[in-house]
This record gives C-alpha cells, sequence and structure tokens, in this order.
C-alpha cells in the first residue's frame, strides 16, 4: 500500500491499495474520514492507475465539496448531544456538565476532548441500558451484557449468547435514532436474521421503524465528523 497526491487546489492524498482479488479499477472515498482509496489490480501498472484516477478527479473533488468538514471537538465548538446542538465552554469543578445550550467542561482545555468523550460514553450506557431493558421487558427475552465501542461499520450487534453492542456516537443522534437502533438490537434476540419475522417484532416493541433508519442512512456519517482524539 502506498500514496500518491493528487496536484491541484486543495491536493488530494490518495491512498494506492494492490488486490489481488480485484478485477477492475476503483476510486473509493471514505464518507467517515474522507480518505480516498485507489485500487489495482495486481497485474494493471501505476501509470494507468493515475489516468484513471486523473479521469475522476472532476467527481472526486465533487463529492469532496459535498462532504460536511470534521469537527475537532474542543473549547469554542459545537456538539449534537441527543440531537441539540450545544456549544463547549469552560467550566467549574470536577465534572462535565449542561447549561442551557452549553456544554461546561472543566480543567486543562487540552484535555477537553477526552473529558467529553467520557461523559458521553457514560450518557450513551446509561441511555441505552435504560432503552434495552425496556425493549427486553416487552420482546419477552433477556439479554446478557451491553457494550460500547467506537465502531465505524455499524451501529450495534447483537450476538447468539445476548451480547448487545453499540455504538457511543448514538448519544449525538435524537433519542427515537438511538430507541430504535436499541430495539433493532434487542429484536435480534428473538430473530437472529432481518426476515419479515424480524421487522414485525421491530415494530412490535418499537413501533415504525422506518423513518429513524432512514435517517441513520442518509446522516449517520455526519456523527463522525466529531473528533476527540
Amino acid at each position: 500500500m502506498g500514496q500518491i497526491r493528487l496536484p491541484g487546489n486543495p491536493p488530494i492524498d490518495v491512498v494506492l491499495r494492490r488486490s489481488a482479488r480485484a478485477r477492475r479499477l476503483s476510486l473509493r472515498l471514505s464518507q467517515l474520514d474522507g480518505r480516498v482509496t485507489l485500487t489495482l489490480p495486481k497485474a494493471v501498472p501505476e501509470s494507468q492507475g493515475l489516468a484513471f484516477l486523473r479521469d475522476k478527479e472532476a467527481w472526486l473533488r465533487g463529492h469532496l465539496d459535498k462532504r460536511q468538514a470534521d469537527v475537532l471537538v474542543g473549547l469554542g465548538s459545537e456538539i449534537p448531544v441527543e440531537g441539540e446542538m450545544l456549544r463547549i465552554e469552560p467550566g467549574q469543578g470536577r465534572s462535565v456538565r449542561r447549561l442551557d445550550d452549553a456544554l461546561l467542561v472543566p480543567g486543562d482545555p487540552a484535555r477537553v476532548p477526552a473529558k467529553l468523550k467520557g461523559w458521553l460514553r457514560t450518557l450513551a450506557r446509561d441511555r441505552l441500558a435504560e432503552a434495552c431493558d425496556d425493549f427486553a421487558h416487552r420482546l419477552g427475552r433477556p439479554y446478557s451484557r451491553l457494550t460500547l465501542r467506537d465502531t465505524r461499520s455499524r451501529w450495534g450487534s447483537c450476538t447468539h449468547d445476548g451480547g448487545l453492542m453499540f455504538s457511543w456516537r448514538l448519544i449525538l443522534a435524537r433519542p427515537e435514532i438511538l430507541d430504535y437502533v436499541a430495539a433493532h438490537e434487542v429484536a435480534h434476540l428473538a430473530e437472529m436474521n432481518h426476515s419479515p419475522a424480524f421487522w414485525a417484532q421491530v415494530e412490535r416493541i418499537y413501533g415504525d421503524w422506518k423513518p429513524a433508519r432512514d435517517w441513520l442512512r442518509t446522516n449517520g456519517t455526519s456523527l463522525h465528523r466529531y473528533k476527540f482524539d
């Protein structure tokens, strides 16, 4: 795996990836972090890949322009919490707290991202545990454990032994979005598939799930814009 820079204003860094499985050239733009990857089949010379990249430059720049910029979390920036945009300001004491439309974060400004991330994870665990307890009761099936991660490819999962996993970033979305993902994974305790029977369980314990699913498909990547590290 290598890297090249496509000249222009601004220049674009592109990861070059060789793949024995690839049958054709492909160009991918990650909506999560803006990374651009050019995949070349094993036998294709790099010069052909560069020509392909230049041919796709207008398409690539157009999609990069549409992508929302990342937000480096810190004093003065804004982040959504349960769907409400809150401004990050310096605070007093030892704990993060909300005051009206602000999040007050005490201590060293350099530690603000880490403190906020910890606070958000705790809030996410509390909200998800409450939602999962409720939905599991409605379903009539218990879950065995609940874990949080910062996953990139999925918002939640359910294991065969009843373990539930969720992205803590769901706390950034409106409450009904978090509730939908919780209900979705709890429903897998009864149906480990996405059959009509599964969706019937989701509707029984949650209600009309389509608007929340559609919101995640359209806007979910925006929750990864906020950089805490």
